[in-house]
């Protein structure tokens, strides 16, 4: 849609600018004289960032987001109005992307409309779990408080995340380094090996001949074959952004051994995590169950907790509605089912949230401890077996010669 930017005066005497949206210059006019304002001069912007950016681009990071969230808090509590607060923050901004939106936000804010719809105009470039807890603190009056919710929930799972990717970074390292390994042995080595064995003349065992044949095919096929593999990781990258594509790759990635278990229980933390802080904001159960499920990343476990938003509308008690859903523990469940029955539900889901971080630590541990020493021992016999098919013909031509 056009963006038109005027200059216009208020009845106190003010010449401010304007952005409006519309698609004439006309119907842009007449909203602007609804407001009351007088209009100096009008002219066509070029698209905005918003019309430019997919509704899925990611303009911020989350430690940036974070910062900017605690600095407007802070702010917020300081006595500071919310346009006051957003130009300061503007003033300090460096990120131009960021900027950029940031003053599209402020400019609609000046003309009225409310934080939290201004931030969901840009869909899922920003967490809906956000826009919708601005729009529960706008209604009860405490803005503040619930921008302090949301910065808890993101520090723990920003933390909790960055602890599984500390945790995986040696177990990938060391399985590249193994297939590096194995792949410079099988195109380098052997071929200097079977020139050696050609000079004996003598038939090679059947283990040592595969190996030739093998380490041979490879090198010969080496360029087709990385074109292949650049094509199916091509064609995988795409089909895992539909949505068939991504259920199933998450699906995959759940039932993995030892990492499938962490990924799982991490997924229910976001889940229960973003639904105590929705409630603990202000937001009704069903919308704040239809955010919460939206949050979670696993496509395949944010499907099965998609259907517990109808029974939860029709009357059925949340715990009972997970527990057809088979994707939480019995203890999970049973807590929900006190935190329902006795009025604490947002405090049981926060405890909810401590077990799984709790199960996800514990998991990290026992995978660690189990995928290393299988690594090394997988690598170990693959090295054993080419070292034993190079050096078998020298231990029977020896026999030979003996």
């Amino acid at each position: 849609m056009p963006t038109f930017l005027f200059r216009v005066g208020t009845p106190d005497g003010q010449i401010l600018e304007r952005r409006v949206e519309s698609m004439t210059l006309d119907a842009a006019e007449d909203q602007i004289r609804r407001q009351g304002l007088h209009i100096f001069s009008a002219r066509r912007t070029g698209r905005t960032l918003r019309d430019l950016m997919p509704r899925s681009g990611r303009i911020i990071s989350t430690e940036r987001f974070l910062l900017f969230n605690q600095e407007l808090a802070a702010l917020i509590r300081a006595g500071l109005p919310i346009l006051q607060s957003l130009d300061l923050m503007l003033e300090r901004q460096r990120a131009p992307r960021f900027r950029q939106v940031l003053t599209e936000i402020r400019d609609k804010v000046q003309s009225g409309v409310a934080l939290s719809d201004a931030f969901a105009e840009y869909g899922s470039a920003f967490p809906a779990i956000y826009s919708t807890s601005l729009r529960a603190g706008e209604r009860s009056g405490d803005v503040e408080g619930v921008i302090r919710r949301f910065l808890k929930y993101q520090k723990l799972l920003v933390t909790l995340r960055k602890r599984v990717t500390t945790a995986l970074i040696y177990p990938t390292v060391l399985i590249i380094l193994s297939f590096g390994m194995v792949f410079v042995m099988l195109t380098y080595v052997i071929p200097k090996f079977s020139e050696f064995y050609a000079g004996f003349g003598a038939e090679l065992p059947f283990l040592t001949r595969f190996m030739i044949d093998l380490a041979f095919f490879i090198r010969e096929n080496l360029l087709f074959a990385g074109i292949s593999l650049l094509g199916v990781v091509i064609a995988v990258r795409s089909w895992s952004r539909t949505e068939t594509g991504r259920r199933v790759l998450d699906g995959i990635k759940i039932r993995i051994p030892f990492v499938g278990g962490v990924l799982h229980r991490f997924s229910i933390l976001q889940f229960a995590q973003s639904l105590s802080t929705l409630l603990d904001g202000g937001t009704p159960m069903v919308p704040s169950l239809e955010i919460a499920g939206q949050s979670v990343t696993n496509k395949m476990v944010a499907s099965r907790l998609e259907g517990i938003v109808q029974r939860v509308r029709e009357g059925e008690p949340l715990w009972r509605s997970l527990e057809e859903t088979g994707v939480m523990s019995d203890l999970a469940v049973e807590m929900i089912k006190v935190g329902e029955s006795t009025g604490s539900l947002v405090e049981m889901l926060g405890s909810v949230s401590e077990f799984y971080d709790e199960e996800i630590e514990a998991s990290l541990t026992r995978a660690m401890s189990l995928i290393e020493p299988v690594i090394l021992v997988v690598l170990g016999v693959a090295i054993a077996v080419l070292l034993y098919a190079f050096y078998l013909p020298l231990f029977q031509l020896t026999n030979v010669a003996q």
